[in-house]
């Protein structure tokens, strides 16, 4: 880990704890930190090739840059980041990536092709969750050092091992956890039994970011300094420092106090206190995980899409999103993310109790029946499950609603173990392909076929013709053809009533001073506090 002097850690902490409760007037943080509450909870790593929360891709945005970068969250355009230009052969199935050349890393050495080419490799090499994204696109340890290659410092050579439109590829160098670049030497240095620096890598970082990792104390503390080197220019802030703070209210009391100046993870009730005062910026950034209700359709009787069309009609989505999901998602009832100029208007579900009655009744259940409902134990989710249970019962469906952690309702739902389960998941780049994949598609509907990652799968659903749009939109570089099979995607997903039924897109909101300019929440959960400032 980079050295930090105790003295200025010390300082900036006793800048941040000096504010007696009882003072009356506001404490001020120093003009040149950010100081940010968050929960650090589920931050256990932030090795690029192992963290894929979103606590580490935040982090990661900051010490880190990537090939590429996405364009005002567009997953068609992309703009330059360690790269400065790319091409992409006529055939699709090479891309040439160009680096700039006045990049360094932290260590201070320069940033080669070379640097580029390991970074991917090591993904695979280690092979943990976030290596899938790369195997998906045919890449394997035998295969990817042929295929990402580096033709000399500045060159990056990208060869597809199979038929795949170049821009998914490129749209993933932009957003994947795993696509961030590496200092190889500096890594290598601290290799330890050919662990590629994994071990070191879990609290340690070897980036080229606007920022570099000056301390982290787990569940406590964690400072990073802006990097005077950074080829974009450095930061107008010289540190920011995230706290460790669990509770909402006392996020929302820090706010106001003035000992932060940024908080995540804030409850509803807590954001709109802050809001109704008026004296807080409030953005609500827009995620791409879903709140979904999922019915299992390996068995009677949701494996009759009479009965799932009822489910359908027992959701109240317009009360949701009033009632409930206010600075927790925006109502969404497809299975793509909003703004994207593939996904249709939603289809406008809305409650009908007396249809779903009829449809019931036309199932053999005219008295309903009884089932059960997963959820965690935690808003909204507990929220949502309680608003279905007692519509479900008015169509005289007897859910009994189960809840428990994480595991226990996401391991039910893997283990395709489940009736009725309110979750959120899915893919979290707003791409149209991407969440395509992750909602209809299976190609695999066996028990053990084990491909959990496909939430279809989890589910029970499976349809041929579904999966093979999904097949060809993977190659499909045409852009109006591919319009079109993205449209007929949802149309018929919406026809045969998929089992994953969506409610609601996650928001996550930040509450920051009004002295707070220049921050923009980007998507995929990066972060960035390199235009950051305070105007005082």
């Amino acid at each position: 880990m980079k050295s930090f002097r105790s003295t200025v850690l010390s300082a900036v902490l006793g800048a941040l704890l000096c504010t007696a409760p009882l003072l009356t007037a506001q404490a001020k943080t120093p003009n040149d930190q950010l100081i940010v509450g968050m929960s650090m909870a589920n931050l256990f790593s932030i090795d690029p090739a192992n963290a894929p929360g979103l606590d580490a891709s935040g982090i990661n945005a900051n010490l880190y840059d990537t090939l590429v970068l996405r364009k005002d969250g567009s997953p068609d355009e992309h703009v330059p980041q360690l790269a400065e230009r790319w091409e992409v052969s006529e055939d699709g199935r090479r891309l040439t990536f160009h680096l700039r050349g006045d990049a360094r890393f932290h260590s201070g050495n320069p940033v080669t092709a070379e640097d580029v080419a390991w970074s991917l490799y090591r993904v695979l090499k280690l092979n943990y969750g976030l290596a899938t994204t790369w195997k998906a696109y045919g890449y394997t340890l035998d295969n990817i050092g042929q295929l990402i290659r580096a033709e000399n410092d500045s060159t990056l050579i990208i060869d597809l091992p199979q038929p795949t439109d170049p821009l998914l590829m490129i749209d993933t160098l932009a957003t994947s956890p795993s696509a961030v670049v590496l200092d190889r030497k500096t890594v290598l240095e601290h290799d330890k039994n050919g662990d590629l620096g994994a071990a070191w890598l879990v609290t340690n970082e070897a980036g080229s970011g606007p920022f570099t990792l000056s301390s982290w104390r787990a569940n406590d503390t964690l400072v990073m300094t802006a990097f005077a080197d950074y080829w974009a220019g450095p930061s107008k802030l010289k540190r920011v420092l995230i706290r460790h703070i669990t509770e909402s209210q006392s996020l929302r009391l820090m706010l106001e106090r003035g000992d932060l100046d940024m908080g995540y993870g804030m409850a509803a009730s807590d954001v709109q206190a802050l809001a109704a005062k008026g004296e807080m910026h409030i953005q609500t950034l827009p995620r791409g995980t879903m709140y979904y209700v999922a019915l299992s359709m390996k068995s009677a009787p949701f494996d009759d899409i009479r009965v799932r069309k009822a489910v359908r009609s027992l959701i109240d989505y317009q009360g949701l999103d009033k009632v409930v999901m206010p600075y927790y998602g925006k109502l969404n009832q497809q299975p793509m993310q909003l703004g994207l100029e593939a996904r249709l208007p939603d289809p406008g579900y809305a409650l009908d109790v007396e249809g779903a009655k009829k449809l019931l009744a036309e199932a053999g259940h005219p008295q309903g029946f009884k089932t059960t409902i997963r959820t965690l134990a935690e808003p909204p989710f507990v929220n949502i499950a309680s608003s279905l249970q007692s519509t479900l019962a008015q169509a005289g469906i007897q859910a009994s609603i189960i809840t428990g952690t994480g595991n226990q309702v996401y391991g039910a739902m893997r283990a395709r173990n489940f009736e009725i389960i309110v979750a959120r998941g899915a893919e979290r780049y707003p791409h149209p392909y991407f969440s395509l994949r992750t909602f209809v598609y299976n190609p695999d509907n066996r028990d053990d076929a084990g491909i959990a990652n496909f939430q279809g799968w989890r589910a029970a659903f499976q349809d041929d013709e579904l999966n093979s749009l999904v097949d060809k939109l993977g190659v499909e570089r045409d852009e109006a053809a591919k319009l079109s099979m993205y449209h007929r995607v949802q149309q018929r997903y919406d026809q045969l009533v998929g089992p994953i039924m969506m409610i609601s897109q996650m928001t996550d909101p930040v509450v920051s001073a009004a002295d707070v300019k220049g921050f923009q929440g980007a998507d995929a959960e990066a972060t960035r506090y390199l235009g950051v400032y305070k105007q005082r």
